[in-house]
């Protein structure tokens, strides 16, 4: 994602119009005469706990219109023809008739058995209110619940697990709803336990109402299937599993072997090799049928991420009478080479640049559904001349690549069990280099190398483990850079970007409820994560006494070695607020700190923040650390030289905290084909020093500097939901900056008067900073910002 800023503000604000004119039009000025448009429903003598549920069995095209979606349909749509938005709802008598009905029958699904309701169409002005009255009577209430089971063995496994799946309880409300649960769970219990011929309309309910008592005798019922005296339980026998060609085809010769003693593969891609499917399939010769287990069978088949459009098995019973069950996986392979180059053009403040990768994925590598990922990355940046001496000159580059072989399975030197039950899990081995060059400054090379393995404890619990991560790090320092930090004292900057080090660490992470995050729930997301490094390598250097360097720190193979520990966590609070409405609480913070052989931490290991995901007034690394101001390096050359030297890299933390609050919306359901979302939000934040800085006051975090130098954004965006991706804009406002002190600090407020253009504040700020001052950043991106 990038953050961009613009001087074309008066689009923006032509847009804002443009919205205003279209919520002008009158939402009845194409109806005709004896036509009217629903814009309100009531419903009377409901209770309260049903009342807002009551309303949702109005038919859907008597529901009021929203109102934003309806106007862009007048705008947009022509000829009657359903392009945008939604047409409007006009009252239909024969639709408020059914819509009666449907209310009437909820009441009395929830207890109220004498229930009836009228209802009433009142129209002015040729819009319409729909008034549904209710007359409830008493709520009838269970007064006992008892079965008749004529299969013994189905009724002992029934009493054995029924307490664990009915909502039913004497004296409780009287609720069909209720019994079509227990229906399920009856259904659930057999299929679990091998009744693979079991169906739901064995179970039936005999209710017993006495009116005059508002009570029901409620018996529930399980009868054989006809014309046997029993419910037959059946086991798995063989299996055949068949792969078709990419195009779905079984044509051609065939890989086609035995598997063991149950196991007939055939495979018309000649792609597979049997044991990646036979492992993840959860149904074996000789257990009892599990629907459970088959609905597990096809989940992890489909997050092998292989195959397209997995079915679930297929049964068919042998004919004699073993009561045992032939199984068919059939399978379809996803085209197993493919490309994707993405691109993003960056325009903020004069600077602008292009960033373009290219990403190559192979699906099965050695024919195991192991995924393996060739990733190329070239960006760089150029500046206009409105802050840098050369028009049109590289501010940076950067150049990635990167590889990674992701094999599904834990891949250890001793045999672990297949932990699928909630997820594939999967072993990774990755590696990659960059080249970063920072013009004027500092070219910077990086080597990483990991194996990973993740596997999820249950469906919300997902772990994350790096035992091995090494990295090698190098950076050459531009001669005249290096003396003109050194002029300054400015020593720390020079051992942080030119020095060569080496270090080995392990990393976990841990996440909860990540499954969520793309539901309207209640619900609390967690991720943690724990860096180490360097702490083997002390040890082994202690043992063998290794060399020092000259700043007195012990090296490995002549490297110095770094030796940290780094934390972060992300919280998140996630509110349902009904109708796709949500409001999320974010917080996110973390700590690094070097120890023992380092005094800080690699270049690398650092927070900084800016950017699409965080504080959003603020692009990636010109934030912080706490209240520094780049006006701090002077305002001679020299000065405006070093400071356009460092420029992304001079403000970064070893401490970082971010807090957001977004509230996010609907607002039409069809936008050229997309779900038009909207959202308001605040950001706050910032990133700290650990130890104080002669140079530099005030970058360090303190109790009494928490406040001052917290950072503080406004703003509200759109994001276009097409389903299968979403697309982000965010218009991101600086409200109080840190950089300043006392009440100007609060910009927004005190300066914005030169929001969309220049005046005092923002030439003084070009001549003591060297860059123009924006307030507004508008960010594009692919995806949700959390």
């Amino acid at each position: 994602m990038k953050a961009y800023s613009t001087k074309g503000y008066r689009l923006t604000i032509l847009s804002i119009l443009l919205v205003f004119l279209v919520s002008a039009c009158s939402l009845t000025r194409r109806l005709n005469d004896n036509q009217a448009l629903v814009r309100k429903i009531t419903i009377k003598g409901v209770d309260k706990e049903f009342s807002e549920a009551a309303i949702n069995y109005v038919d859907k095209d008597q529901q009021p219109n929203n109102k934003f979606n309806l106007r862009l349909y007048y705008w947009f749509s022509k000829n009657g023809k359903k392009d945008i938005g939604e047409p409007p709802n006009i009252v239909d008598t024969s639709l408020v008739e059914f819509s009666k009905q449907q209310i009437q029958k909820f009441l009395r699904n929830k207890g109220y058995l004498k229930a009836t309701v009228t209802d009433t169409i009142k129209v002015k002005n040729k819009r319409a209110e729909l008034v549904f009255t209710a007359t409830e009577g008493p709520m009838f209430r269970f007064r006992s619940y008892t079965d008749s089971i004529a299969d013994k063995k189905l009724e002992h496994l029934y009493r054995q697990y029924v307490s664990s799946f009915s909502h039913v309880r004497p004296g409780g409300r009287y609720d069909a709803d209720t019994l079509a649960y227990d229906r399920d769970g009856i259904y659930t219990l057999m299929k679990r336990n091998g009744y693979y011929d079991f169906l739901r309309q064995y179970v039936t309910f005999d209710a017993d109402t006495t009116f005059n008592k508002s009570v029901a005798d409620v018996k529930m019922i399980i009868d054989n299937p006809q014309g046997k005296n029993a419910h037959p339980t059946y086991r798995i026998n063989n299996t055949t599993i068949t792969i078709s060609n990419t195009s779905g085809r079984n044509t051609g010769p065939a890989d086609t072997l035995k598997v063991d003693s149950q196991y007939k593969f055939i495979d018309y891609s000649h792609k597979f090799n049997p044991r990646i499917i036979t492992i993840y399939d959860f149904q074996k010769k000789g257990e009892l049928y599990n629907l459970d287990r088959q609905i597990l069978t096809t989940s992890r088949l489909a997050e092998l991420n292989v195959f397209r459009n997995v079915p679930n098995p297929a049964y068919e019973k042998l004919g004699d009478s073993t009561n045992r069950l032939n199984k068919r996986i059939d399978l379809v392979p996803l085209k197993q080479m493919s490309d994707r180059v993405e691109g993003e053009f960056l325009f903020n403040g004069g600077r602008y640049g292009f960033n373009i990768g290219n990403t190559f994925t192979d699906r099965n590598l050695f024919k195991s559904a192991t995924i393996l990922q060739v990733k190329l990355n070239y960006n760089t940046l150029f500046d206009n001349g409105n802050n840098s001496t050369v028009r049109g000159a590289v501010e940076n580059q950067e150049f990635k690549l990167g590889a990674s072989v992701t094999y599904p399975q834990i891949l250890f030197p001793f045999n672990l069990p297949i932990l699928g039950k909630y997820g594939v899990p999967h072993t990774t081995f990755a590696s990659s280099y960059s080249l970063f060059f920072q013009k004027g400054l500092v070219e910077r090379q990086s080597f990483v190398n990991s194996i990973s393995y993740d596997f999820t404890e249950t469906a919300s619990k997902i772990h994350t483990v790096t035992p091995i991560d090494i990295e090698f790090s190098k950076g050459t320092i531009n001669e005249g850079a290096r003396d003109s930090l050194l002029n300054k004292g400015y020593y720390s900057y020079v051992y942080l970007i030119g020095r060569t080090i080496f270090t080995s660490g392990s990393q976990y992470t841990y996440q909860l409820n990540a499954n969520k995050l793309n539901s309207y729930q209640n619900f609390i997301y967690f991720r943690g994560s724990l860096d180490i490094g360097g702490n083997t390598l002390s040890l082994l250097s202690n043992i063998f006494n290794t060399a020092r360097d000259t700043a007195g720190q012990r090296t490995i193979f002549g490297y110095t070695f770094a030796q940290y520990t780094k934390m972060e966590v992300d919280v998140r609070f996630y509110k349902d607020l009904a109708h796709e409405q949500q409001f999320i609480l974010r917080m996110n913070a973390g700590v690094g700190v070097p120890y023992g052989n380092s005094s800080q931490l690699v270049f690398e290991k650092n927070f900084y923040v800016g950017g699409a995901n965080d504080i959003r007034a603020w692009i990636p690394r010109t934030l912080g650390p706490g209240q520094f101001n780049r006006a701090s390096y002077g305002t001679d050359d020299a000065a405006n030289e070093l400071r356009s030297r460092l420029r992304y890299l001079d403000q970064f933390g070893e401490i970082k905290f971010v807090a957001n609050a977004e509230y996010r919306y609907k607002i039409a359901n069809n936008f050229f084909g997309s779900a038009l979302k909207g959202a308001f939000f605040v950001d706050a934040g910032n990133v700290w020093r650990l130890h104080k800085q002669d140079q530099f006051p005030n970058q360090e975090f303190r109790l009494n500097n928490i406040l001052p130098s917290t950072a503080m954004a406004i703003g509200t965006g759109l994001r276009f939901d097409l389903t299968f991706f979403v697309f982000r804009l965010d218009a991101a406002f600086k409200f109080k900056d840190p950089e300043f002190s006392g009440s100007d600090q609060w910009v927004l407020l005190k300066h914005g008067n030169e929001l969309f253009h220049s005046g005092t504040f923002k030439d003084t700020y070009k001549v003591t900073n060297g860059e123009s001052y924006n307030f507004m950043q508008l960010n594009f991106g692919v995806g949700m910002p959390f």
